[in-house]
């Protein structure tokens, strides 16, 4: 008897080169953790117990796909708060699985089989990767190389083609911590306009900038036509509980809610009254985690000045973006070696696009002593190994 076949589709997803670094650090007991994008604080307890008291209650039962309206109606006023937005309406939201889960929907709302979608390069890896999930092609943009933000309207043109239906970007961003001006992301938001685009702006990292605050996509670019994908991972901390928001016109979230429907009906009910407590109560942890991170990043770009490792300057998210030496190509192999020879766990630049070559990124999201140590292990291999001048 003949086993029936797999289907392809999937078969087109790369597998995470971050995790495939990560699963090797497992299995170093000491290892010092720099690989992964996750806020090192714990839940504030006010969150924890928010979710006790949901489930207490009996708040167990299906949520509207869409969200429940308490928390729809939350998101409205963080926006008013936080973001700049002069108004909006709980039909202009979402609420998601997480900030992939914002993005998963919009692309398949917006995306059809062969349609293309401008990615940042270097970039997150799911950017892509959802695209090849949805049956749809990433076509990559680059950045400026030396800011890691946006190095003008000219690249985007030179990979858009008659397929471009949508482009993506992501301020703060992750891997380069650059964020976006005003100006750059209008700059955008009119190109897509003028073309008939749509874009997708992944701000999963929202409230944290270290040097000026974050401007939101559709009120920098309100010319433009776009959905916007937040979470509460990174600046509540909430990463395990799996949930976020998007914010576009009414239409475009009543398509995004039919996509939602198909993959999970709606976020768990819990959690959602979670996120409620986390964007209505106390607001303190967000700028905590901003002082703290802003500190790291000024004792880590310190250390990699003193130590002769080219870097970029993060204005936001949580990460380090460094460059190794031009005959560094295999960043995978370089990342797997340095943690075998030193302990260390960073995350391999292959896995952000073309563009990481010869890179490596390295988190904040530990301690400062940890990454400070990091950076003096990752000199003292390059020189070991001769690649750099003793």
């Amino acid at each position: 008897m003949s086993r029936p076949a797999l289907g392809h589709q999937i078969e087109q997803v790369p597998p995470s080169g971050i995790r495939a670094l990560a699963n090797a650090a497992w299995a170093h007991p000491d290892a010092v953790h720099l690989e992964f994008g996750e806020p090192d604080w714990p839940t504030p307890p006010a969150i924890v117990d928010a979710a006790y008291r949901a489930a207490r209650a009996g708040h167990t039962r299906y949520a509207p796909s869409a969200g429940i309206p308490a928390l729809r109606e939350a998101v409205c006023a963080k926006l008013v708060r936080d973001n700049g937005l002069a108004e909006i309406s709980p039909d202009q939201v979402l609420v998601t699985a997480g900030g992939v889960g914002g993005l998963h929907s919009a692309y398949r709302a917006v995306l059809d089989q062969d349609d293309e979608i401008l990615v940042p390069d270097p970039g997150w890896p799911n950017l892509a990767s959802i695209a090849l999930a949805v049956g749809a092609r990433p076509v990559r943009y680059a950045l400026d190389p030396a800011t890691g933000g946006f190095a003008g309207r000219a690249g985007l043109e030179a990979v858009r083609t008659a397929r471009t239906r949508a482009v993506v970007l992501n301020t703060p961003s992750n891997p380069t911590g650059a964020v976006w001006s005003d100006a750059d992301q209008a700059e955008l938001g009119e190109w897509a306009a003028k073309h008939g685009l749509w874009v997708v702006s992944d701000e999963c990292y929202d409230q944290l900038w270290f040097d000026r605050p974050n401007t939101t996509f559709s009120v920098a670019a309100p010319m433009a036509a776009s959905i916007t994908a937040f979470s509460l991972s990174k600046t509540y901390p909430m990463t395990g509980w799996r949930v976020g928001y998007a914010v576009a016109a009414p239409a475009t979230i009543a398509r995004m809610t039919r996509v939602q429907e198909t993959i999970a009906s709606s976020v768990n009910t819990v959690t959602q009254w979670a996120a409620v407590q986390a964007l209505s109560g106390p607001q303190e942890v967000a700028g905590q985690m901003r002082q703290a991170y802003r500190e790291r990043r000024d004792a880590a770009v310190s250390a990699a000045t003193e130590l002769e490792l080219t870097h970029t300057v993060p204005a936001g998210a949580f990460y380090l973006w460094l460059s190794l030496p031009d005959e560094i190509t295999d960043t995978a192999r370089f990342a797997l070696d340095f943690l075998q020879a030193r302990g260390v766990a960073t995350a391999p630049g292959s896995a952000f696009g073309p563009a990481g070559r010869s890179h490596l990124r390295l988190s904040l999201a530990a301690e400062r002593s940890a990454i400070v140590h990091g950076l003096s292990q990752l000199a003292d291999f390059l020189r070991t190994e001769r690649r750099l001048p003793r």
